[in-house]
């Protein structure tokens, strides 16, 4: 079964948190999908892509950019894989719906000062455990710094 990570967002937004962890993996070699719940969170996404760092971007492509295998980053409100992704992070409240097992990796990542957003979250956990996949927590440190809580 597909490894699903939950990225618990305490300390810093998603604008700022999900850069880096689409540069590390892209640093693996790994393809990477964002799915977003909606066509106004996937432009949304795409100009944090390219606004993140004054002196470089993310080269991705989202919905409607075409052909989509030639991006190493693609952002969708779909739950396909356009991209042959390796990792596949869910944002904004997307849900992790459809084929996960073709992912090495899922990262869910959720607002922790949105309580339902956090419930969402509660509500996927259970899902994806009862479905079989290996299952890890990560939360922020008041430092900003990722750490494994379960």
């Amino acid at each position: 079964m597909t490894e699903v990570t939950f990225y618990h967002l305490t300390e810093t937004a998603l604008e700022a948190a999900l850069p880096g962890l689409v540069e590390k993996s892209l640093a693996r070699q790994w393809r990477t999908v964002i799915q977003v719940p909606d066509a106004q969170a996937c432009e949304e996404v795409d100009m944090m892509l390219w606004t993140h760092e004054p002196v470089s971007f993310l080269p991705h492509g989202r919905d409607g950019d075409e052909p989509a295998a030639d991006h190493p980053v693609f952002v969708t409100a779909s739950t396909d894989n356009p991209n042959g992704a390796a990792i596949r992070f869910v944002v904004r409240g997307a849900a992790p719906d459809g084929d996960l097992s073709a992912y090495q990796r899922v990262a869910i990542m959720f607002d922790g000062q949105d309580d339902e957003a956090v419930q969402q979250a509660r509500g996927h956990w259970k899902t994806l455990k009862a479905d079989g996949h290996t299952l890890a927590y990560w939360k922020q440190s008041p430092e900003g710094r990722w750490e494994r809580a379960a």
